[in-house]
């Protein structure tokens, strides 16, 4: 069933009382809930499922059958909004202002269509009525500042930018644009500063450093705008964009003008407020303001990537593949986006067509570091371990030199080599991992605990367990993880204690409960032994490990056999 068949579902279900989910969803989804209720609820049902563009569509539906209903008007410009659609916007923006003179976005939105249009004192008006809460006040001034630049008039510009000076946290946004500002009003002096203030501040932020780079370009500066993009690259971040901007200033070749229109700017300036919005806590926010820096400037890669991003961590994983199938194949983040659409399709369960998608690009792109790394990450996390193994390889054959930054991909290829059982192969890149980022808690347990279940250096893997538990605490894994590994040395109550925790951290894995059934077995705590299994059959456990829980539910664990004396009469375990 896709997401709207789904979201018909559960609202008919709701709507319907007796009758049975099947019975009800086949008669809605016939009839499309077509009542104004049924529209409402669907549309209200979706927007908490974050599927804006359904949401849109049904609560749309609705204020049709209830045209004067405020709450429905505000509501459907939100989402018409989230969903990019508009011309919807703008036309309910209208509705709303006649009702709430102080709705923030709505102005927000009437602002930048009057100056699509050219109408710029209209533009402010709007603009201005925005600036009522932190966020408001950034927003009105960065396009104030843009909208008196588009009329070339400088002194009411840059005093637009200086009504942020009341608040600090707004100074890298008022000296960027600033600069840009400067740049596009044909101010060399006074751009030249900003730039520079801003490399200051922000020069391991992309889009300042791709716009001082640009500048130094254009005004015969070449080696330093080279010495920026080094500058930047040289701090371990790997921009397809910056990559792209060197080696294009190495060639001779000129770069694209960084901004070319104020309507350039506004747009700039709503992705770089949606930027610094991209947090979890802020995404819905987040994703309005790209949809507004994208109807300023319809070609905007790098929004159009941001805006991919923010639907991938939400997980509106189809609408990710569909926005970053959108990037311009001449895009320095063409290839990313495409690496991405895999990760994606990935996410929706299509695995196979994720897999492939990344070898017709691996075949197009061989070097591609990321790309390999990629389809080596799909390929582990659906235990193709030889094929995750041959993925890892081909990416490690491609970097220079060995880094602290490549101990996952260590990690990885051991985790690889370990599942399809060539240890000899494991254990070099375990350690390796643990010498490029020592007491990295998660190759510590994996190592450890690797050791302890073949029997080897079990004194030195126990205190790796135990140190990667120390340095993370509330992990149930790797505190499940030291827990075993007591078990395993024969130190039952131990195992209890720490397999006890790891249960709190972890109540549904199965594994884990049935690790703690074991150990409370083993210190004679039958009936809780049995209690466990019993959760970990229910918690659907790999079909390997079902049948021995299920031995275990009816004949226990086996009497733990005596160490067999040694040959000269003692006991080995006290050797």
């Amino acid at each position: 069933m896709n997401t709207k068949s789904a979201i018909f579902a559960a609202a008919a279900v709701l709507l319907a009382g007796a009758a049975t989910p099947a019975q009800t969803a086949q008669k809605n989804l016939e009839f499309e809930l077509s009542s104004a209720s049924g529209n409402y609820l669907v549309g209200v049902y979706a927007s908490k499922l974050r599927d804006t563009d359904t949401a849109a569509d049904f609560l749309g539906r609705a204020l049709n059958d209830d045209p004067n209903n405020k709450t429905l008007v505000e509501r459907a410009f939100i989402l018409s909004l989230s969903s990019g659609f508009i011309d919807r916007a703008e036309a309910l923006a209208e509705r709303v202002v006649r009702f709430n003179k102080r709705h923030r976005m709505s102005h927000v939105v009437l602002g930048l269509r009057d100056a699509r249009k050219k109408r710029f004192e209209s533009a402010r008006k709007h603009f201005r009525q925005a600036a009522y809460t932190p966020v408001g006040e950034l927003t009105s001034a960065l396009l104030e500042a843009w909208s008196y630049a588009a009329q070339g008039k400088t002194v009411e510009t840059f005093a637009a930018l200086e009504s942020l000076n009341k608040n600090e946290a707004f100074s890298n946004f008022k000296v960027f644009h600033g600069a840009l500002i400067a740049d596009f009003l044909g101010l060399p002096s006074r751009a030249d500063a900003a730039y520079k203030k801003a490399d200051e501040r922000a020069g391991t932020t992309l889009r300042v450093v791709q716009s001082y780079g640009d500048y130094l370009q254009r005004t015969g500066r070449k080696d330093e705008a080279i010495e920026v993009f080094e500058k930047y690259l040289a701090t371990g971040r790997r921009s397809p964009i910056v990559r792209a901007a060197l080696e294009n200033l190495q060639k001779g070749k000129k770069l694209d003008k960084f901004i070319t229109s104020a309507s350039d700017g506004m747009a700039e300036a709503m992705f770089s407020i949606a930027s610094a919005l991209s947090d979890e806590q802020n995404i819905d926010v987040s994703l309005i303001y790209v949809q507004l820096a994208m109807s300023m400037r319809p070609e905007f890669d790098v929004a159009r990537v941001l805006l991919g991003e923010i639907y991938e961590d939400t997980k509106r994983y189809a609408k990710a593949v569909e926005t970053f199938k959108l990037v311009s194949a001449d895009s320095a983040l063409r290839p990313n986006a495409e690496i991405q659409i895999a990760v994606n399709l990935d996410n929706l369960e299509q695995s196979d067509e994720a897999i492939e998608t990344l070898r017709a690009f691996i075949k197009r792109e061989p070097s591609s570091y990321d790309a390999n790394v990629t389809l080596g990450n799909i390929q582990r996390s659906h235990e193709k371990w030889t094929d995750a193994v041959d993925s890892y390889s081909r990416a490690l054959e491609l970097v220079p030199e060995i880094n602290q930054n490549h101990w996952t991909l260590l990690y990885f290829r051991g985790i690889a080599y370990e599942r399809s059982k060539q240890w000899a192969l494991a254990e070099p890149d375990f350690l390796k991992a643990l010498e490029l980022q020592p007491d990295q808690p998660a190759v510590l347990n994996y190592l450890g605990y690797s050791w302890i279940e073949k029997g080897l250096k079990l004194k030195k893997a126990i205190k790796m367990v135990a140190k990667a538990v120390e340095l993370r605490p509330n992990d149930g894994y790797i505190v499940d993880s030291l827990g075993w590994a007591h078990y395993q040395l024969g130190e039952f109550e131990r195992a209890v204690k720490h397999l006890e925790r790891a249960v709190e951290l972890r109540p549904e894995d199965p594994v884990i409960n049935d690790h703690l059934g074991d150990a409370y077995w083993r210190v004679g705590r039958k009936l809780e032994a049995k209690f466990q299994w019993r959760h970990a059959k229910d918690n659907k456990p790999e079909e390997k490990d079902l049948k021995v829980i299920e031995q275990k539910l009816l004949k226990g664990l086996p009497e733990i056999e005596p160490p067999a004396p040694s040959a000269n009469g003692t006991d080995p375990s006290k050797s």
